[in-house]
């Protein structure tokens, strides 16, 4: 398999998250407070990751991109569909605040049909921006404007970043493993993603083991 970039170590766990969003609702008991309050938990981590991410991507990535021949045309049509991902992912979040309220069996339909929406956008996108850019990230990966890219993103607090290395391993599979393991040194996801990550450890990752 052709390397990976972390960008789309990051859309595995978009798209893992996704699926498993989808699952749980199609799998949801009508009534249950308990399990609507775990799948809000849930969303609301998951909301703030996807939105993170696009709104980084387009104020650290995209400069650096254009510096190395990316056509500004292009970043724009990406910008664009991050726009039409960010109106359903804002339908599914109005959609997953009333099953929370009310785990009726309308909202539990309403938020299913949300999140198939922002499903299927959000993949295209991702497929979209993979098919694109992940030459560019394979062949660019050793410019500094690429490598000063990694750094930008990597100015987070522990406790985002920590959290943000939890999420993505979680349910990553033996390629997207290999290539965290090749872009964050080892010693950093140890001490970040293992002390700093303990919250979504506790309490979302349990989440997708009940019930989903």
């Amino acid at each position: 398999m052709a390397e990976m970039s972390m960008n789309r170590v990051i859309h595995g766990a978009v798209r893992r998250d996704l699926g498993r969003f989808d699952s749980a609702l199609a799998a949801f008991p009508e009534g249950d407070a308990k399990r609507a309050a775990q799948l809000g938990a849930a969303w609301r981590f998951f909301y703030e990751q996807l939105t993170r991410h696009h709104s980084d991507e387009h104020a650290i990535a995209w400069p650096p991109l254009q510096e190395v021949g990316v056509d500004p045309e292009l970043l724009a049509k990406f910008d664009a569909e991050h726009d039409l991902t960010a109106a359903a992912l804002a339908s599914t979040n109005d959609a997953m605040k009333a099953l929370e309220r009310a785990p009726t069996a309308d909202s539990v339909a309403a938020a299913a049909s949300a999140v198939t929406t922002l499903r299927t956008v959000t993949n295209q996108h991702l497929d979209h921006e993979e098919a694109e850019l992940e030459p560019v990230y394979a062949e660019k990966k050793d410019t500094p404007e690429i490598k000063a890219m990694g750094r930008e993103f990597g100015k987070v607090s522990p406790k985002v970043g920590g959290n943000f290395f939890a999420w993505i391993q979680n349910g990553a599979n033996d390629d997207e493993q290999a290539a965290l393991r090749a872009s964050v040194p080892g010693p950093v996801l140890a001490i970040i993603g293992g002390v700093f990550g303990r919250d979504y450890r506790r309490r979302i990752a349990p989440v997708w083991r009940t019930g989903a």
